[in-house]
Formats: C-alpha cells, sequence, structure tokens
C-alpha cells in the first residue's frame, strides 16, 4: 500500500529536531486536517449526486422537485 502525501510530509517532518518541535507543538491542528482531508477525498470518491440521480427527481421530466421543507432564514417571528 502506497503512503499518503501527509504520511510522507510527517515523515519528514520527524527526522529534523525543528520538525519535531513544530510536530510537537501542532499534532492537534495536523490529526484535524489529516482526518478532514481523507474525509474531503472519500466525498469526492463518492461523488455528488446529480439532480437527475437525487432522491424526490421528476422522472422524465429532467427537473427536480422542490425541497421538501424550507430552510430556516434565522429570523424570528
Amino acid at each position: 500500500m502506497a503512503l499518503s502525501r501527509i504520511a510522507t510530509v510527517v515523515g519528514g517532518l520527524l527526522l529534523s529536531k525543528g520538525g519535531r518541535r513544530f510536530a510537537g507543538r501542532h499534532a492537534g491542528k495536523m490529526a484535524l486536517a489529516t482526518l478532514a482531508w481523507e474525509l474531503y477525498q472519500q466525498h469526492r470518491e463518492r461523488g455528488a449526486p446529480t439532480a437527475s440521480t437525487a432522491p424526490g427527481a421528476a422522472a422524465g421530466t429532467g427537473k427536480a422537485s422542490p425541497h421538501p421543507r424550507r430552510r430556516w432564514s434565522g429570523r424570528r417571528a
């Protein structure tokens, strides 16, 4: 299995004293960034649904049906 680009960068950081210090200070942020990147890659691989394949799309017309409920605008009535 090939290493990801992030694993290669982190490995390179850990080879130098300054890199180890940087990695120690920013370990949590680097872990969150890695997780976000992995989730983004999974999302891209799955692909976003198009209007014709979205649930609730009108069959044969090519138009998507309106959203079943309105979004809250933030205003209080």
